[in-house]
């Protein structure tokens, strides 16, 4: 065989190598928007129940099979509360968080702009300068 062809092991073994690549970007991306969007999700959750910081790390990771730092966690629940969006309340031995009735109305303009946020994202992945 000649020495600048790659043989079929050769060229499985780049593609498992690509592919596991490809699967961490992606887990890495996943990650990135989980944190980021981490208020958004917090609120949604909490349009059907109270919750506690424990509950969000739980969720989270169940859902998506990402564990989330207690700080991170705790300091979206903080600024969510000093924007008037959620309320904190301690009973027995946690903090249990409600929306108010101001996260109840921001929470339901992002999930009614869901096509236009999808759209945004979509241009800023696209590199696009117009």
């Amino acid at each position: 065989m000649n020495p600048n062809q790659k043989s079929d092991a050769d060229r499985l073994s780049q593609n498992i190598h690509g592919d596991a690549l490809n699967k961490q970007i992606l887990r890495e991306m996943q990650k990135r928007l989980l944190r980021s969007f981490l208020d958004v999700l917090i609120l949604a959750l909490m349009r059907k129940k109270a919750i506690s910081g424990y509950d969000v790390i739980t969720f989270v990771n169940r859902k998506f099979s990402v564990l989330i730092s207690t700080g991170t966690v705790y300091s979206t629940l903080y600024l969510l509360e000093r924007d008037g969006l959620v309320q904190g309340k301690w009973t027995e031995r946690k903090r249990m968080y409600v929306i108010t009735e101001k996260g109840v109305k921001t929470i339901n303009v992002i999930l009614n702009s869901n096509h236009e946020i999808q759209l945004f994202v979509a241009n800023l992945m696209s590199g696009s300068s117009e």
